[in-house]
C-alpha cells in the first residue's frame, strides 16, 4: 500500500487492514448493551436519560443503553451525533475531494427515526472556500450543539470550523494554519534508509515539511469557548497535535494570526476526539501513539484516552493501549465510555475504562 501522500488527510475504512487492533485493551470492562456496528464507528457521545449516541458510518445513529441498543436513525456516512435536548440531535455526514454531491451535509435526526436535512456543507465549500484551495475538500467529522438551534462543525478536509444557524446558514469561524512538522516518524514506518519501493520515495523528504492540521474534534468548554483538537495530516508526526481554543462568537479568524485563538496544549499525536466531562475535564482521545499513519500502514502501539484540566494546562493518561482508539465520553452514570476498534468490521464496540 502506497504512502497516502495528500493535500489533506481523512479517516480512511483502509484503516481496517490493522492486525493488532483485536486485541483486548487491560483496563477495559465490556459495555453491556452491546451492538454489531456496520462500521466504520467514528463518536460515541453522552446523551440525555443515560444513554449513549454512537455515529456508526456504515448504518447510521446508534443508541446503547444498558439493557437494549438499536440503531435508532438511518443515516449511512454519518460521523459525529450530538443530542439537542432529549429526543432529538444534530449528525453531520462525512465527505472528502472525491466524493460525488450529496456529502458532506448537517441533520437534524430525531428517536422517531426521521431525518431532516439542515445544510449543505459540501455546496458551502464550493461556494465560499474559506481556505481557497484549489481542492474543493469538505470532511465534516465532528458536530456539537450550540443555543439557539445552533451548531458547530469542524471541518477536517477543509482545515475549517463553520456555525450553522437553525435555518441552515451557514459561515465559517476560524481557518486551521498548517505547520512545519518532522518527517522522522513516517521515515522510520517506511524503514528508511532501507524502505521498500513502494515506500522509497519518504526517505527522501527533508527534516520538516508543512502538514495541514486537520480539525478532527470540536468541544464547548465551561468557559463557554470552543476548543478543537487537530489529527495532523502528513507526514503524520507524532507528538505535534495540537488543542486550540477558540472565543465564542468568533467570525472569520485566521488562527494563524487572530488574537482569538490560541493553543491551550500540544504535544499530542492524532487527535481524533475532544469531550468536555461534567466537573470540567476535557478528555482527549489519540488514535494512536505512533499516529493515524501507523494504524493505516497496518501497526501501530495503541491509542490513548488522557484527561486534561485546561486551567493550568495539565493532562493525565486516563487509558492507554487501546486499539484503534476512536472517542471517549463521559456517561449519565458517570463512567467514561471509550469506542474502540472503530474502522475494523466485527470488531468494534464502546467499553467502559476503568
Amino acid at each position: 500500500m502506497r504512502v497516502p501522500l495528500r493535500p489533506r488527510h481523512r479517516l480512511s475504512a483502509a484503516l481496517a487492514v490493522a492486525t493488532l487492533l483485536l486485541a483486548t485493551p487491560a483496563a477495559a470492562v465490556e459495555l453491556p448493551g452491546s451492538f454489531n456496528f456496520a462500521t466504520p464507528a467514528f463518536h460515541v457521545n453522552a446523551a440525555p436519560g443515560g444513554s449513549l449516541l454512537v455515529a456508526d458510518a456504515g448504518a447510521g445513529i446508534v443508541e446503547l443503553r444498558k439493557d437494549t441498543s438499536a440503531l435508532v436513525a438511518d443515516l449511512p456516512g454519518v460521523t459525529d451525533v450530538a443530542a439537542v435536548g432529549r429526543g432529538n440531535m444534530f449528525a453531520v455526514t462525512g465527505g472528502g475531494p472525491e466524493t460525488p454531491p450529496g456529502t458532506a451535509r448537517l441533520y437534524r435526526a430525531s428517536h422517531n427515526g426521521s431525518v431532516r436535512l439542515v445544510a449543505d456543507l459540501r455546496a458551502f465549500e464550493e461556494t465560499v472556500n474559506p481556505d481557497g484551495s484549489e481542492i474543493i475538500d469538505t470532511n465534516p467529522y465532528s458536530v456539537v450543539a450550540l443555543n439557539g438551534g445552533r451548531a458547530l462543525v469542524a471541518d477536517a478536509g477543509g482545515n475549517v470550523l463553520l456555525t450553522v444557524s437553525g435555518r441552515g446558514a451557514v459561515d465559517w469561524v476560524a481557518l486551521f494554519p498548517e505547520e512545519l512538522v518532522s518527517t522522522a516518524n513516517a521515515k522510520t514506518l517506511a524503514g528508511c534508509p532501507d524502505a521498500p519501493p513502494d515506500f522509497a520515495f519518504v526517505c527522501g523528504f527533508p527534516d520538516r515539511v508543512p502538514a495541514q492540521p486537520v480539525p478532527t474534534s470540536i468541544a464547548v468548554g465551561p468557559d463557554g469557548a470552543w476548543y478543537v483538537g487537530e489529527l495532523k495530516g502528513f507526514p503524520a508526526p507524532t507528538g505535534e497535535s495540537r488543542i486550540w481554543r477558540i472565543a465564542p462568537g468568533t467570525l472569520h479568524a485566521d488562527c494563524a494570526t487572530s488574537p482569538a485563538c490560541s493553543v491551550v496544549a500540544d504535544g499530542f499525536t492524532s487527535i481524533v476526539d475532544l469531550n468536555f466531562g461534567p466537573d470540567g475535564t476535557l478528555y482527549v482521545t489519540e488514535i494512536d501513539e505512533a499516529s493515524w499513519l501507523a494504524v493505516e500502514m497496518g501497526g501501530g502501539d495503541g491509542g490513548t484516552v488522557n484527561a486534561c484540566d485546561i486551567a493550568t494546562r495539565s493532562c493525565d493518561v486516563v487509558s492507554s493501549g487501546l486499539p484503534m482508539a476512536m472517542s471517549a465520553t463521559v456517561g449519565g452514570d458517570g463512567v467514561l465510555y471509550a469506542l474502540i476498534r472503530g474502522l475494523v468490521p466485527g470488531a468494534a464496540e464502546v467499553i467502559a475504562l476503568e
